[in-house]
């Protein structure tokens, strides 16, 4: 089998580089190939599926407000990605927001901050923790206010993933799924005919990718397979500075009168539904108003080592020590609640400056990795960014017109600033 472009990886950035390739040169010869049974089944199902536009970085804001934009224009014609502007509530100590404040007005998003009173009134939240024995023990800091985002919110993954794998089908992209890649295809770029090669005074190139006990020989290979684009790259002995970190999400239902109440939580947005909310220690609390729900979960750093997990799964003891308690403190309607239902993905961690890579990084070989829990909200970007370094344009033009240098989010040519507002 033989292709112009076959790209590793069926996640939302897989799919995405697709359709932009296969719009921008209809004539090649498109193929997706993924381990799993379809389209987006990996991490990007397991995505708590928030968006923002605010970011520290002034290309992490570019990329955001690019794909943010490109959905709502989606949406606004008859697509339905699940969109709605929720927002974003970081519930900020007091140290946080003396860090927080003085930059926000530099972030490129318009924003209010509540303070403690408004906070407890509208959210029903527990701002002030000092004297509770079980607070103090954990650590956790009052509350000192709320920063609100209104331009940000919730979509639904599979929808998204929907949109950009039909109209790749349409376009006449390839798609192999159930097929697990092992490796990649390398060989020399002059071939002899000699056992061995390449050898290491040949000039070696990407040709393709091995899939069990056969290849897909390509033009241009692209690896786009989020946490697992580590593992593969390293049996080519290519280094990229992306790892997997798994994070958990647990579905709690809003099944009493207080979490109805905090599920409608009104004051914020047009839906009358609670924020995206932020708690201290990196605890997020996502409505789904759909399923009279909340996704909870934390961005555990420190202890929580970077690992592949095939597949992932939650951890009961992480929610009852890890969750539970901070979560109950600060939004007393959860106290006695359990999940549902829970369940684990990866983010793959650019750890060097929490920036996605995209670049040539050899040969007949391109990278799209360390979206760092930010991928859906960055993907239609980045899948523009690919494509134009497939296609060897010079600059790669975004959905709001916006362009960006190829070599932008590469790591020889880096021009970036470090992200440190991760979630």
């Amino acid at each position: 089998m033989e292709r112009d472009v076959v790209i590793v990886g069926a996640g939302v950035m897989g799919l995405s580089t697709a359709y932009h390739i296969k719009r921008s040169a209809p004539g090649l010869r498109v193929l997706v190939v993924d381990m799993l049974g379809g389209p987006g089944q990996g991490d990007t199902a397991r995505s708590a599926a928030a968006y923002r536009t605010f970011f520290r970085s002034r290309t992490n804001r570019a990329l955001a407000r690019s794909t943010v934009e490109f959905y709502r224009a989606l949406q606004d014609g008859g697509v339905d990605l699940g969109m709605r502007d929720v927002g974003y509530l970081f519930l900020l100590s007091a140290e946080e927001y003396g860090k927080v404040s003085p930059l926000v007005a530099d972030m490129g998003a318009p924003y209010r901050v509540y303070g403690r009173e408004e906070v407890e009134a509208m959210l029903g939240a527990r701002t002030r923790l000092a004297g509770d024995e079980e607070a103090e023990l954990m650590g956790l800091p009052d509350i000192e206010a709320g920063l609100y985002v209104p331009d940000a919110g919730i979509i639904d993954p599979e929808k998204v993933v929907g949109f950009y794998y039909g109209e790749a089908a349409a376009m006449g992209v390839e798609f192999v799924f159930g097929a697990r890649a092992t490796g990649l295809l390398v060989e020399p770029g002059r071939p002899l005919g000699v056992p061995g090669e390449p050898f290491p005074w040949q000039d070696a190139r990407v040709g393709g990718v091995v899939l069990g006990d056969r290849a897909v020989r390509a033009g241009t290979t692209v690896v786009a397979a989020g946490a697992w684009t580590e593992a593969l790259l390293d049996g080519a002995g290519v280094a990229v500075p992306v790892k997997p970190k798994k994070r958990q999400v647990f579905a709690v239902r809003a099944s009493t009168g207080p979490l109805r109440g905090l599920l409608r939580a009104g004051g914020f947005n047009r839906h009358g539904i609670m924020p995206m909310t932020i708690l201290p220690r990196r605890l997020y609390v996502r409505p789904v108003p759909e399923e009279e729900a909340f996704w909870v979960g934390v961005n555990d750093d420190l202890g929580r080592p970077y690992r592949l997990e095939d597949p992932p799964t939650a951890e009961e003891r992480y929610w009852a020590y890890g969750v539970y308690p901070p979560l109950s403190k600060y939004l007393p309607q959860f106290e006695g609640a359990s999940p549902a239902s829970s369940w684990a993905g990866h983010y793959d961690v650019m750890f060097v400056d929490g920036q996605p890579v995209v670049d040539r990084l050899a040969e007949g070989l391109v990278v799209v990795a360390g979206s760092s829990g930010s991928g859906i909200m960055k993907a239609d970007a980045l899948g523009r960014l690919a494509a134009a370094t497939v296609l060897g344009a010079e600059r790669a033009m975004l959905f709001t017109g916006e362009e960006l240098d190829v070599d932008a989010l590469s790591l020889r040519a880096r021009k970036v600033e470090p992200e440190t507002l991760v979630i």
